[in-house]
């Protein structure tokens, strides 16, 4: 008989106790002395207003500091070619895993990044071509648009043994287009925006902007050249003349004694205008280049991007363009119908990708997009699609409001995504805003109570249940619905879209009223950013009806860039001091004649440390102030300028309305900002700090100003906390009321309750979707519940 052993259950293994990520004396941006204990294995979503900290905990601190450790284990001298990261201000961080970050940030906008190159699934069908194609081309290479077609002969070295010199050809076969480059369209400019061809250049004939007709650099060595008669119009010129002055290779010239290079107009606008990134222009030279550049479809390759070699290697009767131009949906259906056992584990991996996409709801993508054409969800999705199928468990997936950009009806599908990555044994920790994911968490950590200053506390730590009865602010709002509004506004007028084909739009008529707050809704690539960009910012409609559109498009800006500076907020503030001190107004500007000498204004010195992470000090010379000690000397109010920068908006717009240092010109554009729910931001944060819903509404205060009469917002809900989107339609009903037309593209439904008129797009996604199913009221929705989007709405509203 076997021996009774002892009933007493193993000590638990050493191992076994590190189940939770635990933070001591977190100080990351806002963030005061945070100490969280969060469990591993489990989906913990992070909640809190806009600005409470979440990301400054989750991307700033925890992930920061995993993939900081994680390129430590690299030798120094690859460390040498990596991004070098600092370690975060906390105390303690341990029981950290792996963290793979999915975030919102726009994919490399470079024209030849598309879908398919960012997600591997352009090489997987590469090698399928090269492998099965009829007729056979070449490797994979000869199937790439990246790839330049090479030949080469001549004579060559080979050092073995005694030297001789031998005969060598060499060929690669790439499959870009020698016209486009790989690009797809060609850029051809328009010659009547860079000069009059009735004038002579002696009289003026340069329109293009800075090019003044005394201008020694540019103009007068045209004049002057001797290669064209400057008294003669342009449009007389004589053919040998034409093809100087527009094409002529660089060459040396005299000017009145000084050496200068004289080259063709048309490689001098591109060096100078085309060569730079358009968004870093001024105003009116991105303007000018717009009007004097056109992008056209390239002719040869019909903008596929490939070579004539692998448009003709077919498989089937598809080629390579053909499968890329594919919905992917069908192309998941047509590699699935391959039965060719040679290539039977490429078209397995093929199928699993393109699967992926379609399981994430991105089936309506096709393969060709140009990746800086995805919207931050998309985007965010994309990227998703390397991990669903991936073998590693125990890592910590970090998401960035994943549900950006969906519609109600696909955030059940994104929320199963994240209850299978933890189910495989992962840490997810999720940044969200929408009650629908707050609801499937294991563990909530809500941040706050308030924004910037006001928030960097943790308010709630525990169950979903817990936050309902918890009185934070988030659980307060947890269950709020707007309701039907009882009334709608009567349109003014209507702005008519007709014939609208742009990408899946099917030839669409509407009439989009003005006047009123009109919502275009529908689920992810049914067509609404088609209809209302293609049709009304960059159609003839909006410069007719003076249309102001509205992004989350990232602000160009360095760390020098503020609210305070975006908003032209500072220039009243620096006159305002200037004139109260008898002084200059420029030397209340760090980045002019006020700035710390030492630091340059920059308030801190960086030291580059190779490739071990850059150390910034706060500069011993100005105590991280920027200005020079004999400008704070200077004061308005009693404060000094590093202290106003140092305000919250809230703060200043106080300030800035009553007493010594009134200033009307401030006072109005903090009140905009105020407006849109920024009270919080101070007014000196760097905005490369700004998440993307700040960014947008902090765009919204700057064009409030603007005269224009038709508004056209991207989910200006994005990044907005539940107790936020009541004042942000509170804004909206101001804008509305103050004779403004409001066009929201939103997904959100306390929005369409609250709008006047509805126009729902699908009804699906991609080639399913592109028609207009409904428009009307919202109340005319919810009653006939014939759409995703009014079955939705109802269960929302409680119809």
């Amino acid at each position: 008989m076997a021996k009774r052993t002892d009933a007493q259950p193993p000590a638990p293994h050493a191992a076994d106790s590190h189940d939770v990520i635990r933070v001591h004396g977190a100080r990351v941006n806002n963030l005061k002395d945070v100490s969280v204990e969060i469990p591993k294995r489990r989906l913990t979503v992070l909640t809190g207003v806009s600005g409470s900290g979440k990301s400054s905990l989750v991307f700033g601190t925890i992930a920061a500091e995993s993939q900081r450790l994680i390129n430590e284990t690299y030798s120094a001298f690859v460390q040498g070619f990596m991004p070098t990261l600092a370690r975060p201000e906390v105390d303690v961080l341990e029981g950290l895993t792996t963290a793979i970050i999915v975030d919102q940030q726009r994919m490399g906008a470079d024209p030849r990044s598309t879908v398919g190159t960012a997600t591997d699934a352009n090489a997987m069908l590469r090698i399928l071509f090269s492998r099965l194609g009829e007729p056979h081309i070449g490797p994979p290479s000869a199937y790439a648009f990246n790839v330049p077609s090479v030949r080469a002969s001549g004579a060559i070295t080979v050092e073995r043994g005694a030297k001789q010199t031998v005969k060598a050809t060499f060929n690669r076969t790439g499959g870009m287009c020698p016209r486009c480059e790989g690009r797809g369209s060609v850029s051809d400019i328009d010659l009547t925006q860079l000069y009059d061809d009735s004038k002579s250049l002696a009289e003026g004939a340069f329109t293009i902007p800075g090019w003044k007709s005394d201008s020694f650099w540019t103009v007068r060595v045209y004049a002057e050249s001797g290669f064209l008669d400057p008294n003669k119009p342009i449009r007389d010129f004589t053919e040998k003349e034409m093809r100087d002055f527009l094409h002529r290779e660089p060459t040396k010239v005299k000017v009145e004694g000084v050496n200068l290079t004289y080259e063709g107009l048309i490689p001098k606008i591109q060096k100078s205008f085309l060569s730079k990134d358009k968004e870093a222009l001024q105003p009116h030279i991105r303007a000018f280049v717009e009007r004097a550049v056109t992008f056209t479809t390239c002719p040869e390759c019909a903008g596929t991007r490939l070579a004539e070699g692998a448009r003709s290697s077919k498989i089937g009767r598809i080629s390579i363009a053909d499968a890329c131009a594919m919905q992917i949906s069908d192309l998941a259906a047509w590699v699935g119908g391959l039965a060719e056992p040679s290539v039977a584990p490429l078209l397995t991996a093929l199928g699993q990708t393109l699967d992926s996409f379609v399981e994430i709801g991105l089936g309506y993508l096709a393969l060709d997009r140009p990746s800086g054409t995805l919207s931050g969800g998309e985007a965010q999705r994309v990227k998703m699609i390397r991990h669903l199928g991936s073998s590693l468990t125990d890592t910590t997936y970090v998401f960035d409001e994943p549900t950006a950009g969906l519609h109600p009806h696909d955030i059940q599908r994104m929320n199963d995504l994240l209850l299978r990555l933890r189910d495989k044994g992962n840490t997810v920790l999720v940044v969200e805003h929408k009650p629908e994911t707050i609801a499937i968490a294991d563990h909530i950590v809500d941040l706050g109570p308030g924004a910037g200053t006001g928030g960097g506390t943790v308010c709630f730590e525990g169950s979903v249940a817990g936050l309902r009865a918890s009185g934070t602010v988030t659980g307060r709002h947890f269950d709020d619905r707007a309701a039907l509004k009882e009334t709608v506004r009567e349109p003014t007028g209507a702005l008519e879209i007709r014939g609208a084909t742009a990408n899946n739009l099917r030839d669409v008529d509407v009439d989009v009223p003005l006047g009123v707050l009109a919502v275009v809704t529908g689920v992810a690539g049914s067509g609404k950013s088609s209809l209302v960009h293609g049709s009304l910012v960059k159609g003839s409609l909006a410069a007719d009806r003076g249309v102001v559109a509205v992004d989350q498009s990232p602000i160009r800006g360095s760390r020098r860039s503020n609210p305070a500076t975006y908003t032209g907020l500072l220039d009243p503030i620096r006159k305002a001091f200037a004139k109260a001190n008898g002084v200059k107004p420029a030397l209340f500007s760090a980045n002019s004649e006020g700035a710390c000498p030492t630091c340059n204004g920059a308030g801190v010195v960086y030291t580059d440390l190779a490739m071990m992470a850059g150390v910034a000090t706060t500069c011993e010379e100005c105590e991280g102030k920027r200005f020079q000690a004999a400008v704070l000397e200077y004061r308005l109010g009693g404060r000094d300028i590093s202290e106003v920068l140092a305000m919250s908006v809230a703060e200043a717009e106080e300030f800035f309305g009553a007493g010594e240092a009134r200033t009307p010109a401030a006072h109005a554009v903090l009140g905009r900002l105020a407006d849109v729910g920024l009270g919080y931001l101070s007014l000196g944060q760097p905005l490369i700090t700004l998440s993307g819903g700040e960014r947008q509404r902090l765009k919204l205060a700057t064009h409030m100003a603007d005269k224009g009469g038709v508004y056209i917002l991207d989910e200006p809900t994005a990044g907005l906390h539940l107790a936020d989107v009541e004042q942000l339609l509170g804004l909206l009903d101001r804008l509305v009321d103050s004779g403004k037309s409001v066009i929201v593209v939103e997904h959100h439904q306390a929005v369409m309750a609250h709008a006047d008129w509805i126009i729902d797009l699908g009804p699906g996604a991609g080639h399913n979707g592109g028609r207009i199913v409904f428009e009307g009221t919202p109340a005319d929705l919810v009653a006939a519940r014939s759409t995703l989007t009014g079955e939705h709405l109802a269960a929302y509203v409680g119809a």
